[in-house]
């Protein structure tokens, strides 16, 4: 069985055509996880995502870390 961090990483990959629903469904990924899982994530959407996806990769991680 596939851990919650896969599944949200196979549904980033699905909807990365679209910002506003890539941004929409990262929100929600960073509701459903874990510090840990939070962490490994934000390091594999920068990694796979930054060069179409930068401001929201920071403008939702950034916005996690001054919450938190």
């Amino acid at each position: 069985m596939a851990s919650m961090l896969e599944y949200i990483k196979i549904i980033l990959q699905k909807v990365s055509f679209d910002h506003r629903l890539f941004e929409k469904e990262l929100r929600k990924a960073i509701r459903m996880l874990m510090p840990e899982e939070i962490k490994k994530l934000k390091l594999w959407c920068y990694e796979r995502f930054s060069s179409n996806h930068q401001p929201i990769l920071d403008r939702v991680f950034l916005l996690r870390a001054s919450v938190s």
